[in-house]
């Protein structure tokens, strides 16, 4: 299975196509903004293709997706960013990769989004906080609309710990802390776990083992 990775070269993104290249199912298909960001994937086996999230349309992110399997969103705009960029990547950027996986006829999609993106959560946020959710929030609504074999996964509090290996995932679990390097291992055993598929989970560091854990939700 070939993977377009969407956010390739953030933290989540740059572990998820390590790790994708250590497999024997899976291989990597980096989307990145500029060419001087191709020389990382490239030393890991993985092809590239120059795309950017902003400026193209979900045409020109459909010719990225070419003679892919499935794609995985794990772009976002970063907490420095103001609501501008929040609205064109986590919002209209996933609609783009959505409607582009559909052009593509690339049935499988895997959405990283945030750990809770409920209306509730919109409304109990921070002001400064309050459009990252709510954009999160109406991608995540769009996914669920299509016909696409979607996985939606809202991880915890993210951290540059190392992995452990082992997670608490299920529809609801206490917030927490999740390491980035185990981030990409859910997403990886989502893609491998076709049960993963139509349903959305929370994850957070736990006790069981990250295949095991995927495959329980």
């Amino acid at each position: 299975m070939k993977v377009l990775v969407i956010g390739a070269n953030g933290q989540v993104g740059k572990h998820l196509v390590s790790q994708i290249q250590k497999t024997d199912e899976l291989e990597a298909k980096a989307m990145i903004r500029k060419q001087e960001q191709a020389s990382y994937f490239e030393d890991l086996g993985a092809e590239t293709v120059l795309a950017d999230l902003e400026k193209d349309d979900a045409d020109a992110i459909a010719k990225a997706a070419d003679g892919v399997d499935a794609i995985v969103f794990t772009a976002g705009s970063g907490p420095k960013t103001g609501s501008d960029k929040t609205i064109l990547i986590d919002l209209d950027g996933a609609v783009k990769t959505i409607e582009a996986a559909k052009k593509a006829g690339v049935k499988r999609y895997v959405m990283i989004s945030s750990f809770d993106t409920t209306r509730e959560a919109i409304q109990s946020a921070p002001s400064s906080f309050s459009p990252y959710v709510a954009a999160k929030h109406y991608a995540d609504v769009w996914l669920r609309g299509t016909d696409l074999d979607y996985t939606i996964i809202h991880p915890g509090a993210l951290t540059n710990d190392p992995a452990t290996g082992k997670v608490a995932a299920a529809e609801n679990v206490e917030r927490g802390e999740i390491p980035r390097e185990d981030v990409a291992s859910v997403i990886i055993a989502a893609l491998k776990e076709e049960s993963s598929i139509g349903k959305e989970f929370q994850v957070v560091g736990g006790s069981k083992p990250v295949q095991e854990s995927v495959q329980s939700v």
